[in-house]
């Protein structure tokens, strides 16, 4: 998100310092200054060059899922926002990503959180993983990895262009010549987009979308709402991710009707009175119901819900071209490891 021009205005000499902190980085682990450590399995990466959400978690959970499919025993390594790899009382997760992404594993891949991904991963690969996909791993450079795939969101690629704290980058354009893969989402095409990732890298590039699985009860989310029900409904869609507009753009897109929005800052934990005044909200707009994501769920599991009946958005990527892009990850793994990596 894009701090208020006069804002960012002020903090661009911050940025510059910033930057000048970023590219010596970059260059003391490119010229092994700084040591890197590397894991015996395959490792890929996926994140982005700026703050907010361009796609990462639905991107982790297709990876990791297509590469169990192939029968590769597959492990995620994330950082877990606000947890270092703490638990509830319960035993979830305290990182509503950690979270979700175990609930939607079911099983069929394993979950190492924690700042100290390195540890992790040694301690999933004594478990028999040999497929590791590093959430936002593009700045982790502590790590060595088989295939980098940074994901570029077309609504809004690089923000105002300015480094963190003048703007949302986290690294200057010119970091997409360290990427394997570019991915670009919440689009089909985008020749304009394209043309400029070209001055910086030949790196094959893919598309990718958002795609709405259905509507879930929440907290519990075992009942999906039939279309035809939800399309005659009305909804007061509410968020705490990275990009909440993308969000309501998306529920508006797959024709889900809209009678008011509210955005909140990335991971927010909802208290009962956000809930109480999210009720408000949409009784005075006319909704007959509540939307977020399934992330923010999790930021909702200790609430009770006692107002309008509130469900959760589930979301995965659609690929324009799944198995191009899935080949593509498995070839530059393999001429990396000189091995088979599907």
């Amino acid at each position: 998100m894009n701090p208020p021009a006069i804002i960012s205005w002020l903090l661009w000499p911050l940025s510059l310092f910033y930057g000048a902190y970023v590219r010596l980085r970059a260059i003391a682990y490119r010229r092994n200054w700084l040591s890197r450590k590397k894991l015996d399995e395959i490792v890929v990466s996926v994140g982005n060059l700026t703050t907010g959400g361009t796609g990462k978690t639905p991107t982790v959970l297709w990876l990791a899922l297509r590469a169990a499919a192939a029968g590769r025993r597959v492990g995620v390594l994330t950082r877990g926002y606000r947890s270092e790899g703490q638990t509830d009382r319960a035993g979830r997760p305290r990182s509503d990503e950690a979270a979700l992404l175990r609930e939607r594993f079911a099983g069929r891949a394993q979950l190492g959180v924690g700042a100290d991904r390195y540890a992790n991963g040694s301690v999933l690969a004594r478990h028999g993983v040999n497929w590791f996909v590093l959430d936002d791993g593009f700045q982790h450079l502590r790590i060595r990895r088989d295939v980098d795939i940074v994901l570029l969101d077309a609504t809004a690629p690089f923000g105002n262009g300015r480094l963190i704290p003048a703007g949302p980058m986290r690294e200057p354009r010119s970091a997409l010549a360290r990427a394997d893969v570019i991915l670009i989402t919440r689009t089909d095409r985008s020749p304009a987009l394209e043309s400029v990732v070209r001055h910086y890298t030949d790196a094959p590039l893919f598309y990718g979308r958002a795609a709405m699985e259905g509507l879930y009860r929440a907290p519990q989310r075992k009942v999906i709402l039939p279309q035809q029900e939800w399309s005659r409904a009305r909804f007061f869609a509410f968020a705490g991710i990275g990009n909440p507009g993308a969000f309501f753009d998306d529920l508006e897109r797959w024709g889900v009707p809209l009678a008011g929005t509210r955005a909140y800052r990335d991971h927010h934990r909802f208290t009962e009175r956000d809930v109480s005044s999210l009720d408000r909200a949409a009784a005075a707009a006319g909704a007959d119901a509540l939307v977020c994501t399934e992330k923010d769920v999790f930021n909702l599991r200790d609430i009770r819900f006692e107002g309008l009946p509130v469900y959760a958005a589930r979301i995965d990527l659609e690929l324009s071209d799944a198995e191009g892009f899935w080949q593509t990850v498995c070839r530059i793994a393999e001429r990396r490891r000189g091995g088979a990596a599907q």
